[in-house]
């Protein structure tokens, strides 16, 4: 009877592995399927790399600087008596902009005035007597003497009169005020800003290397951030002759109109100095570069070859498309593309989106990159 039991309990037992195995088996089997089965292509974009002329540009940053700009401000200290502006306001060479109380120059130069009248009747008086000898030849010169000194007195009085006010030295646009009436300013005082904003100038510094690259008259393309994707032309007015000793670096002035008044002193400026001598190169989409520290390289799309050398066909009987990695030289980059100066050919596609999905050698499908038609349509023309 026991052994019965055994019997059974080891058929059992068989019969529980035997199905347990059978599971497992057809398990394996339908992975070894799912291998087999040939993975679908990975979806991305491409664009062929193009041969354009291209200008090649020296880039820099800068700062704008007004054609004329000072902080006005007083030689002489006083009160504040009248403000003969507003904040903002155009202002033409000459206007009187503010005047302090000027009551005790105003009466000392009445009395210089009067006594300059005087002497120059005693002068007159004196010319004629020294001619019968009425009078000496000393005291006719003392009389002269006096004159002079008076018109000297009278003079600088005149001229301590006039530092008790400000008139605009040039035409401009004035800043907001910094004084109002009655205040008392000391000498040196500032009470406001005045810019001619009609051009402006953008400074900034190359390296003494480019030197040979610059002249006078050259083209030079502005932007800031106030105005995002927007240049403002200029040239290159002027050349330090002397190289700044810590930096190596050359300063240059670009000048560049303002009839809009759109562009302030003291803005950011990114440069572009255009080279001259365009020349012929192959681009292809910024987004088509990896960056490495073992080099730079693109995705081109090749065509998948058979064991005979042909083109292999898909279901379709398209060409099958694989990805195949290239090291390539790059150049400038702008306005999203970049020279490719080595390792690529015009006509070429390289892929522009979806690389991170890539392999050496995967089988993939073109589609459409929105993203670099988007960039297109906003980008201004150039």
């Amino acid at each position: 009877m026991l052994r019965r039991r055994m019997l059974i309990m080891l058929g059992v037992v068989l019969l529980i592995v035997l199905v347990l195995g059978s599971y497992k088996a057809f398990s394996i089997y339908q992975q070894a399927q799912q291998f087999s089965v040939p993975k679908p292509p990975i979806s991305v974009a491409a664009a062929p790399a193009t041969e354009r002329a291209w200008q090649n540009r020296l880039p820099a940053v800068g700062s704008l600087k007004a054609l004329q700009g000072i902080n006005l401000s007083l030689e002489v200290a006083g009160t504040v008596k009248a403000v003969q502006f507003e904040s903002g306001q155009k202002v033409k060479l000459g206007q009187p902009l503010l005047q302090l109380d000027s009551d005790v120059e105003t009466a000392l130069l009445g009395t210089a005035l009067a006594d300059l009248g005087l002497a120059q009747v005693d002068y007159g008086r004196g010319s004629q007597l020294v001619g019968s000898q009425a009078i000496s030849k000393g005291e006719f010169d003392r009389l002269t003497a006096q004159l002079a000194r008076i018109k000297a007195i009278v003079a600088q009085l005149k001229a301590s009169l006039a530092k008790k006010s400000i008139v605009a030295p040039f035409s401009g646009t004035i800043g907001i005020r910094q004084v109002d009436v009655g205040d008392y300013l000391a000498s040196g005082t500032v009470i406001a800003t005045l810019q001619d904003l009609s051009s402006l100038y953008a400074d900034f510094f190359v390296p003494e290397q480019s030197i040979p690259k610059l002249a006078l008259g050259q083209k030079v393309l502005v932007s800031v951030a106030a105005y995002p994707g927007q240049d403002f032309e200029g040239s290159i007015s002027a050349i330090n002759p002397k190289v700044e000793d810590t930096t190596r670096n050359v300063m240059v002035r670009a000048t560049l109109a303002n009839p809009d008044g759109k562009l302030l002193p003291g803005m950011f400026a990114n440069l572009q100095v255009v080279l001259p001598n365009p020349r012929n190169e192959v681009v292809v989409p910024e987004s088509a570069i990896t960056y490495t520290l073992y080099g730079n390289s693109v995705y081109v799309v090749a065509q998948k070859k058979a064991e005979d050398g042909q083109p292999q066909l898909d279901a379709a009987g398209q060409p099958t498309l694989i990805a195949e990695r290239r090291f390539v030289e790059t150049g400038e980059r702008r306005d999203g593309m970049v020279v490719i100066s080595k390792g690529l050919k015009s006509g070429e596609q390289v892929v522009t989106a979806g690389q991170l999905k890539l392999t050496q050698g995967a089988v993939i499908a073109i589609s459409p990159d929105k993203t670099i038609q988007a960039e297109q349509n906003s980008r201004p023309a150039r």
